[in-house]
């Protein structure tokens, strides 16, 4: 921790008075060396607060104004941007990896982020402390339409991490089921079974693509989720979807991994396999206007930190103790 001077708005720019910021599994592998950031960025992108001051030039702000913070500066011009992909545009910046994020009491949000509408209002009913959980939520929402969850599909989650419990809570709030989860840790097995997982399986113990296709009618999950980079688990769960079914990494894996994998259960099995990494504004937007209702996300963040002990929100990750952590920069008036 470290003092630094309060940022001043200048054109177009907006001080955010942070109210809260979750750490996710990416600032840990940045800790690790797995993950670039700029050095001496201030770390955090998935921020909520309120709006402190505007710079001139900006007018469709207040101060007062509760905001979630969208942490990609894109370009606004290229195919993915045209095409409302901003998050794939090659030319993106992101808080917290390449400009200054969230963990600190202010956050200066630039012009080039203020102008493309990345300050995105908080429902009335929705508290900063649950609201900083909008990028998260929109990366699994991205990743759950990529695998075409609806109303009665079933998914396979590979790990009950925070990010795989997330997958877990809106899946279910989609109408999907029966969703099964591998997890090794008994006690994040028992935690998925409480938020609504079908089964939760230790996938040393019990053959995994056996107990998917036991709670799918022999035919295997319509998707399966990969939410914790482990090499040894792409094989897995390859087998644990149906013909035509779809798995999506969502895990970043080390650098340099590599995978062997038997091609024809793809090509045999007619299985799609992508990848997705972080969210679409719009997916933002709408996880916004569920995140009221979802009330049991709480239940995830098993620690919260002031400021001060901001170090050690890093800490409790590292031991793998609980779940997600937050730091909570300004508590709000209840």
């Amino acid at each position: 921790m470290e003092d630094v001077p309060e940022p001043s708005p200048g054109p177009g720019e907006v001080l955010v008075q942070v109210g809260a910021a979750s750490i996710c599994h990416s600032d840990i592998r940045v800790y690790r060396g797995q993950k670039h950031a700029r050095p001496g960025v201030i770390p955090g992108h998935e921020i909520a607060g309120t709006v402190a001051a505007l710079g001139p030039e900006v007018t469709d702000l207040r101060a007062g104004d509760r905001v979630v913070v969208y942490p990609i500066i894109a370009c606004a011009r290229c195919f993915f941007c045209r095409s409302g992909q901003r998050h794939r545009c090659p030319e993106r910046r992101t808080l917290g990896y390449d400009e200054h994020g969230g963990l600190a009491e202010y956050l200066l949000a630039p012009a080039s982020l203020v102008s493309l509408g990345h300050l995105l209002p908080v429902p009335v009913d929705l508290s900063l402390q649950r609201a900083c959980l909008t990028e998260p939520l929109a990366c699994v929402l991205n990743s759950l339409e990529a695998c075409g969850m609806a109303v009665g599909r079933s998914l396979a989650i590979i790990g009950a991490g925070p990010m795989g419990l997330y997958h877990l809570l809106l899946a279910r709030s989609m109408g999907a089921g029966p969703i099964i989860v591998s997890e090794p840790d008994e006690g994040r097995a028992e935690v998925a079974r409480s938020l609504g997982a079908t089964a939760a399986i230790a996938p040393r113990e019990h053959d995994l693509p056996a107990a998917v296709l036991e709670h799918t009618d022999g035919l295997g999950a319509d998707a399966a989720v990969v939410t914790a980079g482990l090499p040894e688990v792409l094989a897995q769960s390859l087998a644990c979807v149906r013909r035509q079914g779809v798995v999506n990494l969502f895990a970043g894996f080390p650098p340099g991994t590599s995978v062997p994998f038997d091609p024809n259960l793809v090509h045999y099995g007619e299985l799609r396999l992508t990848g997705t990494q972080n969210a679409a504004p719009e997916q933002y937007r709408r996880v916004l206007q569920v995140l009221p209702h979802l009330p049991r996300v709480d239940a995830v963040t098993t620690h919260r930190f002031p400021l001060a002990e901001a170090a050690e929100a890093y800490a409790v990750r590292l031991r793998n103790e609980g779940l997600k952590s937050t730091v909570v920069v300004m508590e709000e008036a209840p």
